[in-house]
């Protein structure tokens, strides 16, 4: 296989257009609207009437402003915990799991037709960590991964999916394990990290050393990198320092609050955070990430705190632009 990132066909990762993404979906619907999900399996939503309702009502804001604003859009499928392993824990049969897949990306595939015509939208096939996106757990290995993911993985690439996106992801080996399955089944990956308020990652890895690491032991190496579910704060350190590796990464969605995980965890109200701030952040990163194309949010995060980054990066873009 050729040592090259499969992003060719990826129209966010070609030029310097910024590329809108969305938020914290599982905290909206659960601290915003109250609605209940086993385990963050927002999935399972689209299993009755009223549950697509609420994730219409989700992700058509992200579309209609990045119809407004002139952004293309990476519409993530609803999927995180519908993986082989999660899924089997929540009850699900793994034909069950196919349909439940496949059915997502169509169904965001028919919301991008209708609420955004004529934008550029990438439907990505959303994958979870076979633990808990805040806690490594018990070490991997790479192998152990890629046949874990391999599943969810393989669905995606059945459905015409543009890219898969692993979110929250904790440890090298785990991130490995998903690119290797991506690169099988002959599918662009995205690999997002999850880091600690000390820019690590949960397994104690450092984020630069955990993106090298994970491009040399792919034959087919992700298309790019993205770090979540953290504060800027937390990571900005890491960045600044980060050399050519920066480059690697393109994306960015941050958690509102500057809490640790441990913290959220305990939180019984949301922790929003102050998004005129964040957006600022925002506008900070793209000094340190040369190109950084898709910004969105995380934990705490919603359609405002998007809109909020979205203004910031265009007048940061415009500041910082070469004279």
């Amino acid at each position: 296989m050729s040592r090259s990132h499969t992003s060719a066909r990826l129209p966010h990762t070609g030029g310097d257009a910024l590329f809108l993404t969305d938020a914290g979906l599982e905290t909206w619907l659960i601290f915003q609207h109250g609605v209940p999900l086993r385990s963050f399996a927002a999935f399972e939503l689209l299993e009755s009437d009223t549950g697509r309702a609420a994730l219409r009502a989700y992700y058509l804001p992200f579309l209609e402003m990045a119809r407004d604003t002139g952004h293309g859009f990476v519409l993530e499928t609803p999927t995180w915990r519908s993986g082989a392993d999660w899924g089997a824990e929540l009850g699900y049969s793994a034909a069950a799991l196919t349909r439940i897949n496949r059915d997502a990306v169509r169904f965001v595939t028919d919301l991008a037709r209708e609420a955004a015509p004529g934008v550029p939208v990438v439907i990505s096939g959303n994958i979870g960590p076979r633990g808990d996106g805040y806690d490594a757990g018990a070490p991997v290995t790479a192998e152990a991964a890629e046949d874990a993911h391999a599943f969810q993985v393989g669905v995606f690439a059945t459905t015409g999916v543009d890219m898969v996106s692993a979110i929250t992801i904790t440890s090298a080996a785990e991130a490995t394990g998903i690119a290797r399955a991506a690169g099988r089944a002959g599918v662009p990956c995205v690999i997002s990290f999850t880091v600690e308020t000390d820019g690590r990652l949960p397994s104690g890895e450092g984020l630069v050393a955990a993106i090298r690491a994970v491009d040399a032991a792919c034959d087919v190496p992700p298309a790019y990198y993205m770090v979540n579910c953290a504060h800027p704060d937390h990571f900005a350190a890491v960045l600044d320092s980060a050399g050519e590796t920066a480059a690697r990464i393109r994306g960015v969605r941050a958690n509102a609050s500057r809490l640790s995980h441990a913290e959220l965890d305990c939180c019984e109200t949301l922790d929003q955070g102050d998004r005129a701030e964040l957006a600022d952040l925002y506008a900070g990163l793209m000094l340190l990430l040369p190109r950084l194309s898709v910004v969105g949010g995380c934990c705490g995060t919603d359609h405002d705190h998007v809109r909020e980054i979205a203004r910031a990066c265009r007048r940061g873009a415009h500041v910082h632009a070469p004279a």
